[in-house]
């Protein structure tokens, strides 16, 4: 009998494999460079009383790029987690584990910034 394929063959090793979450950490830490940026800008040139932080961070494009900024954190520490949970956690059910858990902490993160955001 000939053999014959099935499918395809998933290449987990070699160039170009894993570019993607590459890219996604580097787009994510430039967000997240320009929040600081925009937090250290606004701290050297205006006046540092509660007043004048409040006004800055209510306003909506303040209010729009710390969104931003938090999905970015919680995507950028999804990946770096679980490609750590991946590289050391050799069991898979204690890396099932880790991953779901990891997942509903980043979730719950979520929700506790977006609300805290939007109140």
């Amino acid at each position: 009998m000939k053999n014959v394929k099935v499918g395809t063959a998933r290449v987990t090793s070699g160039a170009h494999y894993g570019w993607k979450d590459w890219l996604a950490q580097r787009i994510t830490g430039a967000l997240v460079l320009l929040f600081v940026i925009a937090v250290l800008v606004q701290f050297l040139i205006a006046p540092t009383t509660f007043e004048a932080w409040h006004a800055f961070m209510t306003c909506a494009p303040m209010k729009i790029l710390t969104f931003f900024t938090l999905l970015a954190v919680c995507y950028h520490a999804w990946i770096g987690v679980r490609d750590i949970w991946m590289d050391y956690i050799k069991n898979v059910g204690l890396r099932l584990t880790l991953h779901v858990f990891t997942i509903l902490w980043l979730l719950g993160c979520a929700a506790y910034g977006v609300s805290a955001l939007w109140k």
